[in-house]
């Protein structure tokens, strides 16, 4: 029985390992940006947020919370003057100092 190029196509699907390749390739240049969005900015004053969208949350740490704490902004709510932002003091998150 001769066998063909398609014959070990089909019984080693050399094409699975280049997608699964291209797929992780993909993924690996974009997770970046992903990555970046997602982690928290904190400003120094409240009037240095830009644009605040509805939902979106920012930390502003000025100092009017209590220690361990920061003062967390966020679109509340949409009216027809604009957006409502809340605020709200929240426990500070990141590396522990001892």
């Amino acid at each position: 029985m001769k066998r063909s190029i398609s014959f070990s196509y089909e019984i080693f699907d050399q094409r699975r390992p280049f997608k699964a390749f291209c797929f992780l390739m993909a993924f690996g240049c974009l997770a970046p940006g992903w990555v970046q969005s997602a982690q928290a900015t904190t400003y120094g004053r409240e009037q240095d947020i830009p644009d605040l969208k509805l939902g979106q949350r920012i930390k502003v740490d000025d100092g009017s919370c209590p220690p361990g704490q920061v003062k967390e902004v966020s679109g509340a709510k949409m009216t027809e003057t604009g957006l409502v932002r809340a605020r709200k003091c929240v426990p500070r998150v990141g590396i522990k100092a001892k």
